[in-house]
């Protein structure tokens, strides 16, 4: 990792002025060490089965869509410019069960809107999550057997979520279920069932975090959860070295790509695996990183546009090579209009 110490022979005030080089839009422009541009966005979207789009009361702005409006969403984004965009299912609760066996429908919420996208769509990535929260009864990513959240018979059933969506045309496959070797045994079937092209990016370093609150809203696992957690799962916030261990094992087992996720309030920790390995790094800009942005700029504290753009940014000089962020879109629409 790079110590970022800066040389001894800098020259002193009056013969250096750094501020000659911040005087003008033009040389500011010119001398940016790290720039945000539309294909640095992944666009997270929520859908479930209607009747009519839905809003997420704790993400103003955000809405649950259905898979037609789905579909129209992935056209914009494409007109746009963004590479890719990412699935997130509202699971009917009459569908849930303790088993999460919905997942494994290859004609669920996911695959549909898969399906839908790629027809009206010819050159947009679609990444879609795997893990059992949106399909199970108790809100957990994993089985239970005698109130233990099981690893591997979990991983089971991940295999055979990835296999459906993979089949239904996905893209990326993102686990984020944290299960022990749940990118070998993805990798491993994907390559079996003939599907060597689709991608993984590894949720690898993702955190039992308090900052997931408004996305359990906008899928419906919050009630299903309760006043559970996923901390023997989810990585403890007070660890970064534990985060590289996580890392290193997904790219051991195949992983294209990984994440680091919450965004924000983890920028170290994206700057340390951007360091240590190399790989495309990305970042999850998360639903509560985005609540406490979108509430603050609706009354008045924050410019909303500029505090999202600074954000971003921020991840860029981290070492991302994206983000997931629900500003997606409206920073793509801002990019156009410039």
């Amino acid at each position: 990792m790079s110590t970022d110490r800066l040389p001894p022979s800098f020259p002193a005030f009056p013969v250096s002025r750094p501020r000659r080089l911040r005087r003008s839009d033009w040389t500011r422009r010119l001398v940016a060490e790290n720039r945000l541009g539309v294909d640095d966005l992944i666009w997270p979207i929520f859908v479930h089965e209607g009747p009519g789009n839905a809003a997420i009361p704790s993400m103003p702005g955000v809405e649950r869509l259905t898979v037609e409006a789905a579909a129209e969403a992935a056209r914009e984004a494409e007109a746009l410019g963004i590479p890719c965009i990412a699935l997130f299912p509202a699971t009917n609760p009459k569908l849930k069960s303790e088993d999460g066996r919905e997942a494994l429908n290859p004609n669920n919420l996911v695959c549909s809107a898969v399906r839908a996208i790629k027809a009206a769509t010819k050159n947009l990535g679609v990444l879609c999550d795997v893990a059992l929260d949106p399909y199970t009864s108790h809100g957990h990513d994993g089985l239970i057997v005698d109130d233990e959240i099981v690893n591997d018979p979990t991983l089971e059933m991940l295999v055979q979520q990835a296999l459906v969506q993979a089949q239904a045309g996905c893209d990326i496959i993102a686990p984020s279920d944290m299960m022990d070797g749940r990118v070998g045994a993805i990798r491993a079937a994907l390559d079996k069932a003939g599907f060597q092209h689709v991608q993984i990016m590894a949720y690898a370093a993702k955190y039992a975090s308090a900052f997931y609150g408004p996305f359990r809203d906008a899928v419906g696992s919050a009630a299903n959860l309760g006043r559970g957690d996923k901390r023997t799962y989810q990585m403890n916030p007070g660890n970064g070295d534990e985060a590289l261990r996580e890392v290193a094992l997904d790219i051991a087992e195949g992983a294209d790509m990984v994440m680091v996720k919450p965004g924000m309030p983890y920028l170290d920790i994206c700057w340390r695996v951007k360091q240590a390995f190399g790989l495309p790094t990305f970042a999850y800009q998360v639903s509560g990183e985005y609540a406490m942005l979108t509430g603050a700029a609706e009354r008045g504290w924050l410019d909303r546009a500029r505090v999202a753009h600074e954000s971003l940014l921020g991840f860029k000089r981290a070492g991302c090579d994206g983000v997931l962020t629900y500003f997606a879109r409206d920073i793509a629409r801002a990019f156009k209009q410039a």
